[in-house]
């Protein structure tokens, strides 16, 4: 079937036309092959006498985005306005090409084989520090960073059955990796992801316009636009490459029967920031202009299964040093995008079993939500990167199922597949669909629900990070707090043996105090808490190991009300 193919800044039709302008002139590139002349970063001093301004962002952000930044109450700051035109035009006259913009590092990515015009141009007045992004003599078409894309595991066609269940979509095989997040829950009430934006920044996606599986997007206008940011012009659907496509149809794939995605109601950017064939630096320049695009495009949530450590050109390669979330330049991207409201979801990459084993950047950005692969069982994938990020924080933040993972390929029929990179768009659709239940909620609220809703909460690591998210329990969380109802969650397990975890939300600052009674009414145990208001607390009773197995009352006494729920407490092999 043929498909139209939408053309970048298509949904900005509805921008005014002195944005749309912008747009244009910001990504005008020059539409260069893979043997390019040399590539430089070149960082600005100021954006002084631009014609842009905070006070008339409708200049240069859309609505959606000036709105996302109204209901988080972000403020519109320098960071926003575009690079000063004249700079950019100043450079272009000295004979060099401009490959990128960036507003939020004031520079611009160029090219040139002209020593003296580089000469020129680090002497301006204007221009701040010059650095090397790639060089025509050391590319080449070699793949030297094993973290960048998913393992495949000799996939083989997925034929699954899970008819007898009360879920309202039909997964097909899709059906153990949407269960296991229990992200069933929000599909069965309703939340699909309608009406939530989700930038895919990746590869390429091949074939993506003629695929059975997205034929629900394309009916349906769900396809916002695309833009190629390593080739500018270039068609994402053809000869870039699959890994984006696969991707996406497990966010958005809808052959019921086969393979439903986490978020099949979303509406799409398409964008490609990564060069399958070759890895400099300069695809972080990429990735950074392509999450610029999706902020003003009012993205919600940006998946980004793409990880960098080393480099065609090994004088650019990353150390373990600088994963500590604020040094890499993509990371730091990361970071800012998470500061307009965005919430991203990051893979933590494919190197646990190999010599670097660490998580690969982007994923070491604090603000990222950084996913890592387990199978159906739980049970860690050796190749999942693990924490800790540099600087010692908690990475990955949790895990989805990145072994087996159902996904559609290029030939349009549906496979398993490995990698973190499967296991990140699995959280980013239903992180979405999560957002579109309580879209009154800030991103980093969000993130924290579906963190406080994982299976480790209480006791993270540096392989898992805080577990397996719950959606359904981040949803309860969500409204908990919408509601402010005071609650005794949950308790568990329930028998127990020596570990008893409580879930208390509580509307208001207060001590609480929470017993363990015998049937006659003896306190056999107690402790008092103080929470915050609008808290939802998750503890754990760890030091009741030397109670008699037998049934038991728990006592929750707050300032209003008192509650009290029936444990058994069990010896270990019951």
């Amino acid at each position: 079937m043929n498909r139209k193919i939408i053309l970048p800044f298509s949904h900005f039709s509805k921008f005014n036309a002195s944005l749309l302008t912008f747009c244009f002139l910001l990504f005008t590139y020059f539409a260069s092959s893979q043997t390019a002349p040399d590539k430089y970063f070149v960082q600005f001093t100021d954006k002084n006498n631009s014609p842009y301004s905070i006070s008339n962002p409708q200049q240069f952000l859309s609505q959606r985005a000036i709105q996302r930044r109204l209901n988080q109450n972000i403020p519109i700051v320098e960071n926003d306005l575009p690079v000063n035109p004249s700079y950019v035009a100043t450079i272009q006259t000295l004979g060099a090409t401009v490959l990128t913009q960036s507003k939020w590092f004031n520079a611009v990515t160029i090219f040139t084989t002209n020593q003296s015009v580089l000469d020129t141009i680090s002497h301006l007045p204007f221009v701040s520090q010059i650095q090397k992004m790639a060089d025509t003599k050391n590319m080449n078409t070699s793949e030297t960073d094993y973290n960048k894309f998913s393992l495949f595991s000799n996939p083989a066609i997925v034929s699954k059955n899970h008819s007898k269940t009360n879920d309202i979509l039909d997964y097909g095989g899709a059906y153990n990796q949407i269960h296991q997040l229990n992200g069933q829950e929000l599909h069965n009430q309703g939340y699909q992801g309608h009406g939530m934006i989700i930038s895919v920044i990746d590869a390429g996606f091949n074939n993506a316009n003629i695929i059975t599986a997205f034929d629900s997007l394309w009916q349906n206008n769900r396809i916002l636009g695309t833009f190629d940011f390593v080739n500018p012009g270039n068609n994402v659907f053809q000869n870039t490459h699959n890994h984006g496509m696969n991707v996406l149809s497990i966010i958005a794939g809808n052959i019921p029967g086969q393979i439903v995605g986490s978020a099949p109601g979303a509406d799409f950017w398409l964008l490609r920031s990564e060069d399958g064939a070759t890895e400099y630096l300069i695809e972080e320049d990429n990735w950074v202009a392509a999450a610029e695009f999706a902020d003003s495009a009012g993205t919600d949530v940006i998946n980004t299964s793409l990880g960098y450590t080393t480099f065609t050109d090994s004088t650019q390669n990353h150390t373990y040093a600088d994963m500590d979330g604020q040094t890499t330049r993509i990371s730091i991207g990361v970071n800012i995008a998470s500061s307009k409201g965005i919430l991203v979801v990051v893979s933590a990459g494919n190197a646990g079993s190999a010599a670097w084993h660490y998580i690969t950047t982007p994923g070491d950005a604090d603000s990222a939500l950084t996913c890592g692969a387990i199978d159906s069982l739980g049970v860690l994938a050796g190749f999942s990167s693990v924490g800790p990020a540099s600087d010692g924080g908690l990475k990955p933040n949790v895990v989805a199922m990145g072994r087996n993972t159902t996904y559609v390929g290029s030939d349009g029929n549906v496979y398993e597949g490995n990698g973190t990179s499967f296991s990140a768009p699995l959280i980013s659709g239903l992180s979405a669909c999560l957002w579109q239940a309580y879209p009154q909620y800030t991103n980093v609220q969000i993130k924290h629900a579906i963190e406080q809703s994982s299976s480790q909460y209480l006791t993270p690591d540096f392989e898992k990070g805080y577990g397996i998210p719950n959606f359904g329990m981040a949803s309860q969380i969500l409204h908990q707090i919408t509601s402010k109802i005071e609650s005794l969650t949950r308790t568990y397990p329930n028998p127990f043996t020596n570990k008893l975890t409580i879930e208390f939300y509580s509307p208001d600052s207060q001590k609480v105090t929470f017993e363990i009674l015998s049937l006659m009414g003896v306190c056999v145990y107690s402790k008092i808490y103080n929470f915050n208001s609008n808290s939802y607390n998750k503890f754990m009773f760890e030091d009741i190991k030397n109670l008699p197995q037998g049934t038991y009352i728990l006592k929750a006494t707050t300032k209003n009300k008192i509650y009290t729920q029936k444990i058994i407490k069990v010896s270990i092999g019951n």
